[in-house]
């Protein structure tokens, strides 16, 4: 029903950074939440961030607090998450996923998945 797309990845350097964005086609985040989760080889899909489009209302994990952020564009239909100081622990898969207006860490209550884009960080 809604199709995502991530884009954005690539391979950088421990403490270096990288914006990965996700839009939506056909339609706008207006009244969705936003998550952003990753899998790295060998582990389970984690959450990572979320973002609520109307209020711009943010929510973090611990292990990325402080150095990644997202937000909204509502002129390019675009949902970002800005990655600092970059961790080879970072290595992963990144999603994004939407669901119904509320932020949720929980991987299962979110009902359209992009694709993933691969983000690699180098010691």
């Amino acid at each position: 029903q809604v199709q995502l797309v991530e884009s954005g990845g690539g391979l950088v350097q421990a403490g270096g950074s990288l914006r990965l964005s996700c839009t939506a086609s056909g339609r706008t985040f207006t009244n969705y939440a936003t998550g952003w989760f990753r899998q790295a080889p060998g582990k389970e899909r984690e959450f990572v961030a979320a973002i609520n489009w109307n209020s711009g209302t943010t929510y973090y994990a611990d292990s990325v607090k402080g150095r990644f952020t997202s937000s909204r564009d509502s002129a390019k239909n675009t949902v970002y998450l800005q990655m600092d100081s970059l961790k080879p622990e970072d290595t992963a898969v990144y999603y994004c996923a939407v669901r119904w207006f509320t932020i949720s860490s929980r991987s299962y209550e979110y009902q359209n998945w992009g694709q993933g884009t691969q983000v690699t960080v180098s010691s």
